[in-house]
């Protein structure tokens, strides 16, 4: 809003704001508290993993927690293939913000992503180019992008949408973000359920696969993981809030 970084900001404290950057603040202001738009879309972006990401309705504000399903998954990377080039998919990517971060983080990733819509593609490509990461994205629905392709994936990583259909939720949250990137079901599982099911269709062997999903689920999670993978290894991780948010799976056979 200020047009200035961190340090420009706290320098210039003592300074009278110019009219014109006061108008925009008063005008900012009343879209967070009147109009109950998030402080995110209000200055167009976010920042996740350290990288500036556009946001808009069309994809849902990068948190914090997802932020550290990347570490895992560069970790668990360095853990399995020490070193070694992978091709990456995240499914559901959105704004392209775990995409764009692997890739950026880890020039031996080959990373492709997918989303069924449009508009978040639109968006993801122009994170990935404002950021310099090379990701290819596509449109579809979860997987079916990639099933029938010839070439297959090291490391499967999504947070799909995963809040139940009847589970409350914030206002600010509800009416701005879209509804396709929030909601995952009768019970918050139906994703995950698709993406286990079809897994193994696009994965190389070994493969890892990290999940991010409700603090709730961790047992739901176990339980698909059992169905569909009962070879691989499987690890629930709490969040830096102590909550169960992780799920990963290493599979070597």
């Amino acid at each position: 809003m200020s047009g200035k970084n961190g340090a420009e900001f706290v320098a210039s404290l003592s300074e009278e704001i110019p009219a014109e950057q006061e108008k925009k603040l008063v005008s900012a202001i009343d879209e967070y508290l009147i109009k109950n738009r998030p402080v995110q879309h209000i200055i167009g972006y976010s920042y996740f993993y350290g990288y500036q990401m556009k946001v808009s309705e069309d994809v849902l504000i990068p948190r914090p927690e997802t932020e550290e399903l990347v570490g895992y998954v560069l970790a668990k990377y360095d853990e399995v293939f020490d070193g070694a080039k992978v091709k990456v998919v995240d499914i559901g990517t959105g704004s392209g913000a775990i995409a764009i971060a692997l890739a950026k983080e880890e020039p031996k990733m080959e990373v492709c992503a997918s989303d069924i819509s449009e508009n978040a593609i639109i968006i993801a490509n122009e994170n990935a180019h404002n950021n310099d990461a090379k990701v290819d994205f596509v449109v579809g629905n979860m997987l079916e992008p990639f099933i029938n392709r010839n070439d297959k994936f090291d490391i499967l990583v999504s947070n799909p949408p995963y809040i139940p259909d009847d589970e409350y939720v914030e206002s600010i949250v509800l009416d701005n973000e879209p509804h396709i990137a929030l909601f995952g079901g009768n019970d918050g599982m139906h994703f995950y359920d698709i993406i286990l099911r079809d897994a193994s269709k696009i994965l190389n062997v070994p493969n890892v696969i990290a999940f991010e999903h409700s603090f709730s689920k961790r047992a739901e999670m176990e339980k698909l993981v059992k169905k569909y993978f009962p070879n691989g290894k499987l690890e629930q991780i709490k969040d830096l809030n102590g909550k169960d948010r992780f799920t990963i799976i290493t599979n070597k056979e």
